[in-house]
């Protein structure tokens, strides 16, 4: 493994490509190995020991490919199993919720700060802790949101009822007087222009995915790890690997990421459970 590995990325399905794409855009001379549980999603309901199993698995896989760093592109995953899973790495791992608390808590004005996503995200209440470290003053307002991501992975991102469900999800933050709104899961950013449409111009929106990008660019940097070459074909460069449903993912991804994905391939990650 050397500075020209890919970078592992894997989420609970199809939400951690807006990570991944935000990777092709900042970060575009890096190499990617991508992996979506489409098979076990969503992680949002399951439990925490769950979560870091699965977690484990697909993590086990990716050092299958030599890769130099970790991001873990799920909200559910980063909160209840990033801290587990760093353990006995001799790689780093990032997950997508420390950098956008740390840009949250820096640009409110009045240091009130909605988050949305999953239930098991909202309840760990990991975006919480984070901010206030960064902030112990802030107040801050969780609100999970469910549906949201059957919605995305049906493609309504600009359906009426989308917008609709949108509406009737922040009704409770309405009154909390929120700034800045946090889009705690990464199917949510595909959903910005209904969150701006709803929240109006005076909130500010943290996407999570652009965030973590650039935190895994600075790591990159500080580790001295940034790729020495350039690969010119993003069939090269890229590798896309679920648990499930490679054509439905495939046809999903070609429709958001700024390259055509040609081949995804399907495994069964439960083969990589610890000996």
């Amino acid at each position: 493994m050397g500075i020209n590995a890919p970078i592992g990325v894997f989420d609970s399905g199809v939400g951690g490509l807006t990570v991944a794409r935000e990777i092709m855009r900042q970060i575009p001379d890096e190499r990617m190995v991508y992996f979506g549980d489409t098979a076990r999603l969503p992680y949002g309901t399951k439990s925490k020991e769950t979560v870091i199993r699965y977690s484990k698995q697909i993590i086990r896989f990716l050092k299958t490919k030599q890769v130099k760093a970790i991001v873990v592109a799920c909200n559910t995953a980063t909160a209840q199993a990033l801290e587990e899973i760093k353990n006995g790495l001799d790689i780093p791992v990032i997950g997508v919720i420390d950098a956008a608390a740390r840009v949250a808590s820096e640009v409110s004005r009045n240091g009130r700060i909605g988050v949305i996503g999953t239930t098991g995200t909202i309840e760990s209440g990991m975006y919480e802790k984070a901010l206030k470290e960064y902030n112990p003053q802030v107040q801050v307002y969780g609100k999970a949101c469910p549906l949201l991501v059957s919605l995305v992975e049906e493609g309504w991102l600009h359906d009426s009822v989308t917008e609709e469900v949108v509406g009737r999800y922040m009704k409770d933050l309405e009154y909390k007087s929120i700034d800045t709104l946090i889009l705690g899961c990464t199917h949510y950013p595909l959903l910005r222009s209904i969150f701006r449409k709803v929240a109006g111009e005076g909130v500010t929106l943290v996407n999570p995915a652009y965030e973590t990008a650039m935190e895994l660019s600075s790591l990159l940097d500080s580790e001295r790890l940034r790729c020495g070459q350039d690969v010119e074909q993003a069939g090269r460069k890229y590798e896309f690997y679920v648990s499930d449903a490679a054509e439905k993912f495939c046809d999903f991804a070609n429709s958001i990421l700024p390259y055509d994905i040609e081949k995804v391939q399907q495994l069964n990650v439960e083969c990589y459970e610890a000996d």
